[in-house]
């Protein structure tokens, strides 16, 4: 079952619309949208014309959609390293025998297609409705693959959701030695293939399902990329006119990793190949010259301002490991464009906001140095200005009806004098009752056709219980899987 897209002219209502006037959003207090055939036709109070769906959300916010710019689209993983620490003792970084016996997958192309339609149809319930998937290459033989992706635009398109896809590729890996050193180990020839295979993807895929798919490239990482992988990746982006997107600035051994290997930071090394431009997505930033985990002196965030390039800022997946960016304030200041990304789960944009303004205000030891509008903007205005896409992140006339409802009248949320600031202070992604996507509604009354969201729940922890399984396999020494996963507690089982 597709969502359902009426016919003819939709009016919303509710106590609080966020409509955009004069070049930024506004409250609008018992305001109106209006769309049709996917595109919104009018915002404000009192529309003149006639209906022919007329629905009144009551005590909700009508807003624009998340832009999601790094989303995660897998079963995520993070929950096996939260307290399972080092990486490299627990599976996350490939041992040397693993390598040579031949690295497998670990899910079958079947269960790839399925992660990724579970994951998209989450991050619709928190909201989203444009996103740049993200996933996990540790457990994967190598990159991503045309033929999952093709079933990821199927699963995309039939949802409802708005989407930039490309499959990750990369020409290195990092590699345990048995004495537990961490090294590289690069394979440039299979890495120029999977950037071939993504371009045509790409020239392949662009622009389908009534523009609902887009594309872009995604090498994976800067560390386990070579200059020829970055510089053709930049010269194919351009001429393809598809953003480029690399996790770049997230760790202190991808900082020391790119200085050693290049003998320059990592934006100095994307400047040095022609890297950078404003279709350049960043996640993740934390680690640069002038912060608490880099001596070395240097301009990294100037380098990335200079060109245009935009920092995707993941608040809550960097908090949970013990980093930030320092601080959001500082980097809108220094004129850095922004945009958001969950990159964990739950893909909850609301928690993640909130995440990032308490660690602002921490960071910079002020409570003033951000407000819930910066964040709310940076979730919808600056992840659609990072797409070059003036039509998405905002409610006005012209613009795409990708529009959220965001429940007022959930109990845990209290009293409400600003909804924006009522959503950052005790707002949760599962508050929003209904989603429309391009005018389709992808998301109504917390549910999204032909979704099973209990059965999906139970195939997804079986493939996750699968994914456990097999970590031995590819953790230093292999070591049995109670020994890589604690629990916070004993576990007591029943006896007999």
């Amino acid at each position: 079952m597709a969502a359902r897209r009426p016919r003819g002219r939709v009016r919303l209502r509710s106590r609080w619309v966020v409509g955009h006037r004069d070049g930024r959003h506004a409250l609008l207090r018992d305001g109106e949208v209006v769309f049709e055939d996917g595109a919104i036709l009018f915002v404000g109070h009192d529309f003149p014309g006639e209906v022919a769906e007329d629905i009144d959300h009551g005590n909700a916010l009508i807003g624009p959609g998340f832009v999601d710019l790094d989303a995660l689209s897998d079963l995520d993983t993070t929950i096996l390293a939260y307290d399972n620490q080092p990486a490299v003792r627990k599976g996350r970084v490939w041992p040397r025998t693993y390598l040579e016996a031949g690295p497998f997958e670990m899910l079958t192309p079947e269960e790839l297609v399925f992660a990724k339609r579970h994951a998209f149809a989450t991050l619709l319930r928190n909201g989203i409705t444009t996103a740049l998937p993200i996933a996990s290459l540790f457990y994967r033989e190598w990159g991503e693959t045309f033929a999952e992706f093709a079933g990821a635009a199927e699963a995309a398109a039939d949802l409802g959701l708005r989407i930039y896809l490309g499959q990750a590729y990369r020409t290195g890996n990092m590699v345990a030695e048995p004495d537990g050193v961490v090294g590289l180990h690069f394979d440039e020839e299979r890495g120029l293939a999977g950037l071939a295979e993504a371009i045509r993807f790409c020239e392949t895929f662009e622009g389908t399902a009534g523009g609902l798919v887009r594309t872009m490239l995604a090498p994976d990482r800067i560390e386990t990329s070579t200059a020829a992988l970055l510089r053709r990746t930049a010269e194919a982006g351009r001429a393809l006119g598809v953003p480029v997107r690399l996790h770049c600035c997230q760790s202190k051994i991808e900082y020391d990793t790119v200085v050693r290997l290049h003998g320059a930071s990592p934006p100095e090394w994307l400047r040095s190949l022609g890297f950078l431009t404003p279709r350049t997505l960043l996640p993740h930033g934390t680690v640069v010259s002038g912060s608490r985990m880099v001596e070395r002196p240097g301009r990294d965030l100037a380098i990335i301002a200079e060109a245009g390039s935009v920092i995707v800022h993941c608040p809550l997946v960097s908090g949970r490991h013990g980093g930030a960016i320092d601080h959001f304030g500082r980097y809108r200041a220094l004129g850095l464009r922004m945009g958001l990304g969950t990159d964990t789960s739950p893909p909850d944009m609301v928690m993640n906001m909130q995440a990032g303004m308490m660690l602002c205000r921490v960071l910079a030891g002020d409570g003033q140095a951000c407000r819930s509008e910066d964040y709310y903007d940076a979730a919808t205005l600056g992840g659609a200005d990072a797409l070059g896409r003036p039509d998405l992140g905002r409610l006005a006339p012209g613009c795409r009806a990708d529009i959220t409802v965001f429940d007022l009248d959930r109990p845990h949320l209290g009293q409400v004098i600003d909804p924006i600031q009522t959503m950052m202070l005790a707002g949760h992604g599962r508050d929003f009752s209904a989603v429309i996507v391009d005018g389709r509604f992808a998301m109504e009354d917390r549910a999204i056709p032909g979704v099973d969201e209990a059965a999906d729940q139970r195939r997804a922890q079986a493939q996750f219980d699968k994914v456990m399984a097999l970590y031995p396999r590819r953790t230093l020494g292999h070591p049995p899987v109670e020994e890589i996963f604690s629990s916070a507690y004993p576990v007591v089982r029943r006896p007999g």
